[in-house]
């Protein structure tokens, strides 16, 4: 296919500013006082102060979600398993959902805030036991 030339733009050839006024104007990136999060320590942040100051928050974020249990698999439970040396091990894992992801080698009593269904059934099915959290 033929490459076609690009069309110069001849618009400010021959002009010493470009179309931005006075060149101090066109220097770097100093002329954008309004775009973007510019002036944000500066002038707009006068402008919350001074004119919102409703919009700053006086204690912070508060998340006003639930926050979620983390998630950890039978195959990671096991894995801390396999290290203790105890017989019948406890682990106690708060704020932690256990997923069925892995299986269990050797009984042990895990508890947790919460359980899947399948992990529950696996847990006992190694001969171990699952105890939720309050």
């Amino acid at each position: 296919m033929v490459v076609r030339r690009k069309k110069h733009n001849r618009k400010y050839l021959g002009s010493r500013r470009w179309g931005v006024g006075n060149i101090k104007n066109a220097r770097g990136k100093g002329s954008r006082g309004g775009v973007g999060m510019a002036g944000s320590r500066k002038h707009k942040f006068t402008f919350l102060t001074a004119k919102a100051p409703w919009l700053i928050k006086e204690h912070g974020f508060s998340n006003w979600r639930p926050k979620k249990p983390n998630e950890i698999t039978l195959r990671e439970i096991d894995g801390m398993i396999c290290k203790s040396a105890e017989q019948n091990p406890s682990i106690e894992l708060k704020s932690c959902k256990v997923l069925s992801n892995g299986s269990m080698s050797r009984p042990a009593t895990i508890k947790a805030q919460a359980f899947s269904e399948k992990a529950i059934e696996k847990i006992k099915k190694a001969g171990g036991e699952a105890v939720v959290l309050q």
